[in-house]
C-alpha cells in the first residue's frame, strides 16, 4: 500500500510560481513512475506532467511544456512540480499519481488557484 500527500498548493497571481509536493509512504517509491494530473471545475481530469522510475525521463503536456518542470527525489520519496508563468487556465486540483506495474495509487489533491 502506497499513501501520497500532496502539498505546496495555494493563491497566486497569473504570472507567478508554486511548487507542489508529493511525498510517498511505503519502500516502493522508487520503483514507481509518478505523475502530476488535474481537474478543472466542471472538467475532466487531465494529465500533465510524468517522470520514470529513475527521473531521467520526462513527459509534459503540450498546455504546461517549458513553463512547469517535474522532478523526483527517491532518497526523499517525493516527486515535485515547480509551476512557473501561471496562467488563469492552470486553476485547478492537482493530483498525484504513482503507479508499480498494474497498480495505481492517487494522492487526495492539493487545490491551486491562479488570479488574472
Amino acid at each position: 500500500q502506497v499513501q501520497l500527500v500532496e502539498s505546496g498548493g495555494g493563491l497566486v497571481q497569473a504570472g507567478g510560481s508554486l511548487r507542489l509536493s508529493c511525498a510517498a509512504s511505503g519502500r516502493t517509491f522508487s520503483s514507481s513512475s509518478m505523475g502530476w494530473f488535474r481537474q478543472a471545475s466542471g472538467k475532466e481530469r487531465e494529465f500533465v506532467a510524468a517522470i520514470n522510475r529513475s527521473g531521467i525521463n520526462t513527459y509534459y503536456a503540450d498546455s504546461v511544456k517549458g513553463r512547469f518542470t517535474i522532478s523526483r527525489d527517491n532518497a526523499k520519496n517525493t516527486v515535485y512540480l515547480q509551476m512557473n508563468s501561471l496562467k488563469s487556465e492552470d486553476t485547478a486540483v492537482y493530483f498525484c499519481k504513482a503507479a508499480r506495474g498494474p497498480t495505481v495509487y492517487w494522492g487526495q489533491g492539493t487545490q491551486v488557484s491562479v488570479s488574472s
